[in-house]
């Protein structure tokens, strides 16, 4: 018997959500992690996305988010930020919230899911059979598990071991992000930029430490960055290192872009950065490794519970891939607009006139903001494939949001034509078919209104898999049946 079925090596926020996803379907998950503490996290992303945010608020977490950071409009391209207040989303805005504060609230949820998290330990190496994955831990600890997945970062172990190939670009420049004490005070705060780069220098929200962003003066080497490194590229830059000692974090971030040719090898899976890499320009990675994680959730949980084939985990590369090539390409673009010579500056200020007018500024802005993302479910009714909006439904039961639908993280066959029109019975142990009504028009990101139909068939991520059209003809599209045994397997016993 394996000791869990899913071990997830990686705590971080990508890791995490993933735990909860497959805590929340009953799955036995548990996780590996390096570090001792959640707070060695540090400052590597600062915000969340309006995205993430509604996906925070489909499994009910978004509540406490917004009472941790600040909302702001966090969203842009190439120093051009994008107002998304006119987007049609109830998060339309981004979150101001340091990386360690995001995590903690998600281990909150995962402890409250009984999820355990085996800290201060590493995963070595592994070898998997046609049933399972056996790991190796540094302290010598065997384990097995139905399935890995490695949310262990962009030096991944767990990729590395798959031999699953790492394309993509060298660095050409690289940054420290810091968190320390400095027993001089710096005369000059702020961000200022050089022909280094971009450098920053702030207090941390309760002023017992020094925020440090800085470029180093050669591209940094593969391993941990030390403390020695920092001060080097603070002495490079301000001619000082200002005494900086006892460091709670040091992350080193380059402009490399790197992409895993295939997410999943056998029984082992990718997610995050281990899948993805890329610059923090435009604050997508943690947004892409939380949506891969509620992507992949759902899927494998499905899988090992054997509702559905394990052909449904080749569905996450198929609809995750595409997504990390996009945010791959425009952060590229967005770093190549960084220059500071007069060719550089005069793209730049032409890409910002054109952002200035709504309809690009509209456009970018949900792209940015993983509002427009749709998955490749084929044609019909233009909402097919993309986010469910979070509409204020009239229920026999009262009101209720879409989103509060999905807090447990199961389908949903949302009706909104006539009572009982469509049979699931044979699915009823899977999905949740709820009657409801909604008087108005549908919008979109990007597609503005869009024709309201008579009934949708929501994943557990939030995306719509089916949708019954209204049509002079009737239903259009697949049927009910065909989509419901796609996503969530063949018919069983109500």
């Amino acid at each position: 018997m394996p000791d869990t079925d899913v071990l997830i090596v990686g705590a971080g926020p990508t890791g995490l959500m993933l735990a909860g996803e497959l805590a929340l379907a009953g799955i036995d998950v548990a996780i590996v992690e390096r570090r001792v503490s959640q707070d060695l996290a540090g400052a590597r992303a600062g915000g969340l996305h309006s995205r993430t945010l509604e996906i925070l608020d489909q499994r009910g977490l978004v509540d406490r988010y917004l009472a941790a950071g600040q909302t702001a409009q966090v969203a842009g391209f190439a120093g051009v930020m994008l107002d998304i207040g006119d987007a049609p989303t109830r998060h339309n805005y981004g979150l101001a919230l340091w990386q360690s504060h995001i995590e903690r609230l998600l281990v909150d949820w995962v402890e409250t899911l009984a999820v355990p998290i085996l800290r201060g330990r590493e995963v070595t190496d592994f070898t998997q059979d046609g049933d399972g994955v056996d790991v190796a831990l540094g302290d010598g600890q065997p384990l097995r598990s139905r399935y890995l997945v490695g949310c262990d970062g962009g030096r991944s172990r767990v990729r590395k071991a798959a031999g699953i190939p790492f394309p993509g670009t060298d660095p050409t420049t690289s940054n420290l992000i810091a968190e320390v004490e400095m027993r001089e005070e710096p005369p000059v705060w702020g961000i200022h930029r050089d022909a280094r780069g971009i450098h920053s220098l702030s207090r941390t929200e309760d002023g017992r430490r020094i925020r440090v962003l800085v470029t180093e003066p050669h591209v940094g080497a593969a391993g941990d960055p030390t403390l020695r490194d920092l001060g080097e590229a603070l002495v490079a830059v301000y001619g000082t290192d200002y005494g900086v000692h006892s460091p709670a974090s040091i992350t080193r971030f380059t402009d490399a872009t790197r992409q895993a040719a295939r997410y999943r090898e056998g029984r082992v899976l990718l997610a995050g950065d281990a899948a993805h890499v890329h610059p923090p320009d435009g604050g997508q990675g943690l947004q892409t490794g939380v949506q891969d994680a509620v992507n992949l959730g759902w899927k494998l949980a499905q899988v090992i519970r054997g509702t559905s084939p394990d052909s449904l985990l080749d569905t996450y590369q198929a609809e995750r891939h595409p997504v990390a090539a996009r945010v791959l390409r425009i952060t590229l673009a967005a770093v190549a607009l960084r220059g500071a010579d007069s060719r550089t500056t005069a793209l730049r200020d032409t890409i910002a006139e054109l952002l200035a007018a709504d309809e690009p500024r509209r456009r970018m802005a949900a792209m940015m903001s993983g509002l427009d993302i749709r998955y490749d479910l084929g044609t019909g009714h233009p909402l097919l494939g993309r986010r469910m909006p979070d509409l204020d439904l009239a229920t026999d039961d009262g009101p209720r949001r879409v989103f509060a639908l999905l807090h447990q993280a199961r389908p949903v066959l949302l009706n909104l034509a006539e009572p009982g029109r469509f049979d699931i019975t044979p699915w009823a142990d899977r999905v949740r078919r709820i009657e409801a009504r909604y008087d108005g028009a549908w919008q979109l990101p990007v597609l503005g209104t869009v024709t309201a139909p008579d009934a949708v068939l929501i994943r557990p991520d939030g995306y719509v898999a089916w949708v019954a059209d209204r049509s002079p003809d009737g239903l259009s599209g697949d049927s009910l049946t065909d989509a419901l045994s796609t996503w969530f397997g063949p018919p069983g016993t109500a």
